[in-house]
């Protein structure tokens, strides 16, 4: 998840003591067959998800359907802030159904067609719907075109980054950028926001000469002004990204040959550089702890946002503001610390509803504290007194990280006080048994959703002993577990 980028790092803490409804498509509906698909959809079984409908967000997302892959043809004209879109998706139906109800906001829809064939789509409260007979088990091919001025939605929280909301949204000076957690990925294409629909994805985006594109995936050819990333294995919505720019691109080598890309704006963010060169070592010192990084390609672009984001293979980072102290540049480190700690917390294995997302943050958030002790060489006590006075502030404030309520999206008590139970099993467990633990449970749950269930049981499995006492403790009880 992302986090703000102004603030102070728990080592000096420690150290220191809408949318608008748009009508119809007038292309006319063609009754859909009920024949098998010519098309084979083996190519993209890597995306076959088992979708959950969300308990905390049922509003959105659509259990019914399972997009196997997205492929994303995009236009951005700077000067008209006008984006033309063509989304083709491969579609699972889970159950059998008259409709396919995507998420989709602020865009106007031009046309659709089913598996070839014309079909009427409806845009109203932040839902695209098109008639179709679907079989369950039985794929079906939706193209969806569309054009015009991107917006981002908004989202439940109190957290101060609130207030920017999240999707795409265009620049003063022409630009786009955009931050996806928990539904902004339907501001720019018809999507399943759920986070239980992995799928895979083809993003090509056209721009001006002079300006590029950086996207989630692996990069590919740029063909004329047009810019490719292609994510082969199962990405959620809400960690795809997209930014336009007059970005430079700064490439580097990364342990065992990783490929990683900076997308930076010459000048403006050239300070940044020396901290954003410092990810081949950030990147060693996690897997030294977790294991293999998880994908083939890694990297960052700067945009305009306040925060700062785990978005897959390549990370979405606000661009600070303001002086450029020692302070702020080690913060800028630890949150880079704390974003790739996310690509094996989050994105390869992904929360099943966001009920669990200390499942990836607490994660994220506790090798973000390892980091900083190793950094800044406070005790294991001096981390243990932050983590629980904050963690009891938070519980009163916020309530437990378990129980997470729909008006408070991703506060701190997800981050903090998930932290918190990981010490604690760390404690009991030693680093040897513990980092071993957090290796296995990335490596045998690759490329899956995930749940507290499965989670206590696979501890229990193997440490051979259970400890969903302390777990569930930690995620549910109101105060401060002893």
């Amino acid at each position: 998840m992302f986090r703000y980028l102004t603030g102070v790092a728990l080592a000096m803490t420690v150290l220191c003591a809408s949318c608008t409804d748009t009508p119809p498509a007038v292309t006319p509906s063609a009754a859909p067959s009920n024949a098998a698909p010519a098309i084979d959809y083996t190519a993209w079984q890597a995306g076959r998800s088992t979708p959950v409908a969300d308990k905390l967000y049922p509003e959105h997302g659509n259990a019914g359907l399972d997009v196997l892959q997205y492929d994303l043809k995009l236009d951005w004209k700077p000067t008209e802030k006008l984006l033309t879109g063509r989304a083709t998706l491969r579609v699972r139906p889970t159950v059998a159904a008259s409709e396919i109800k995507l998420d989709f906001a602020n865009l106007s829809v031009d046309t659709v067609t089913v598996d070839e064939k014309s079909a009427t789509g409806t845009l109203a409260k932040e839902k695209l719907t098109i008639p179709a007979t679907l079989v369950a088990d039985q794929p079906v091919t939706v193209v969806v075109e569309y054009h015009g001025t991107p917006k981002q939605v908004s989202y439940p929280s109190h957290r101060r980054d609130a207030k920017e909301g999240v999707g795409l949204r265009p620049t003063k000076t022409g630009g786009l950028w955009t931050m996806q957690e928990p539904w902004g990925a339907m501001t720019w294409y018809p999507a399943n926001e759920l986070i239980s629909d992995k799928a895979m994805y083809d993003i090509a985006v056209t721009v001006p000469k002079g300006w590029a594109a950086a996207a989630s995936g692996t990069p590919g050819p740029v063909e004329g002004n047009t810019y490719r990333y292609t994510s082969a294995v199962p990405t959620a919505a809400y960690l795809t990204t997209l930014a336009v720019d007059k970005y430079r691109q700064v490439t580097q080598t990364g342990p065992h040959g990783l490929k990683l890309s900076y997308w930076v704006l010459p000048k403006t963010d050239d300070k940044l550089l020396p901290v954003l060169k410092k990810s081949p070592a950030l990147i060693s010192w996690l897997e030294s702890n977790l294991g293999p990084y998880p994908f083939e390609t890694a990297g960052a672009l700067v945009n305009g946002s306040v925060s700062a984001m785990e978005t897959q293979q390549m990370l979405s980072l606000g661009r600070p503001t303001g002086k450029w102290t020692k302070t702020e540049q080690e913060f800028f480190e630890e949150t880079l610390v704390h974003e790739y700690a996310h690509q094996w917390f989050g994105d390869t294995v992904t929360p099943t509803g966001w009920t669990d997302l200390w499942l990836n943050e607490g994660f994220a958030q506790y090798m973000q504290y390892l980091y900083e002790q190793k950094l800044y060489k406070f005790s294991d006590a001096d981390l243990e007194r932050f983590i629980r006075k904050r963690d009891a502030e938070l519980r009163k404030s916020v309530g437990p990280p378990g129980k997470p309520k729909a008006a408070n999206f991703a506060e701190s008590n997800v981050y903090v006080c998930g932290a918190g139970m990981l010490k604690e099993l760390n404690d009991a467990l030693g680093d040897k048994k513990f980092f071993a633990l957090m290796k296995a449970w990335v490596a045998e749950h690759k490329d899956t959703n995930q749940d507290r269930a499965a989670f206590i049981a696979f501890v229990k499995e193997k440490t051979g002993k259970d400890y969903s006492k302390l777990i569930n403790a930690w995620l549910d009880s109101k105060s401060t577990p002893k």
